[in-house]
C-alpha cells in the first residue's frame, strides 16, 4: 500500500491527473451543469457536485497511472545491488 501512495503522490502522476481533471472535468461540468451556469443558478450543493465531477477524472487518471507504473516495475528485471 505504501508503494501505491508513493506512486500516486509522485509529481508526474499528480501533474498528469490534474491536467486530465481540468480538461475532462470542464467538459463534464459543461454537459451536466451548463444550463444552470448560464442561468446563474449556482448554489452550494451544485458547487459541491461540480467539485466531485472534477475529482472523477483525477481519480481515474491516478488509478490508471499507478497501475501502469506498478506493472512496469514488476516486469522490469531486478537490479544488481553490487
Amino acid at each position: 500500500m505504501a508503494e501505491w501512495f508513493e506512486l500516486a503522490s509522485s509529481g508526474r502522476v499528480v501533474r498528469r491527473a490534474l491536467g486530465y481533471a481540468v480538461v475532462v472535468g470542464a467538459i463534464l461540468i459543461t454537459i451536466n451543469h451548463g444550463d444552470a451556469l448560464l442561468r446563474g443558478e449556482i448554489d452550494g450543493l451544485r458547487s459541491f457536485k461540480m467539485g466531485l465531477t472534477v475529482l472523477v477524472p483525477y481519480a481515474v487518471s491516478t488509478l490508471s497511472s499507478v497501475s501502469a507504473l506498478r506493472q512496469v516495475r514488476r516486469a522490469a528485471p531486478p537490479t544488481d545491488p553490487s
